[in-house]
């Protein structure tokens, strides 16, 4: 994957994560320096990455969401 993201795409796809998850805790962090990925967080913590594919014109966006074993609920 490749390609970096510009400040209105960053804004254009926060928007849509907050619509298609239903959630207006969710941000998006821009990368720190370049070729780095950018972070989603959601109220103030990082819970993974986005990437940018620009592969033969067509442009998407991967969302890795990282879901650590300590932060679900306790087994019943």
């Amino acid at each position: 994957m490749s390609g970096s993201i510009s400040p209105s795409e960053i804004s254009r796809l926060q928007t849509a994560l907050r619509r298609l998850l239903g959630s207006e805790k969710l941000t998006i962090n821009p990368a720190p320096r370049a070729g780095m990925s950018i972070e989603l967080a959601a109220d103030g913590e990082v819970i993974g990455t986005i990437h940018r594919d620009d592969e033969d014109g067509d442009v998407s966006y991967a969302v890795n969401i990282v879901v650590l074993e300590e932060d679900l609920p306790a087994a019943k």
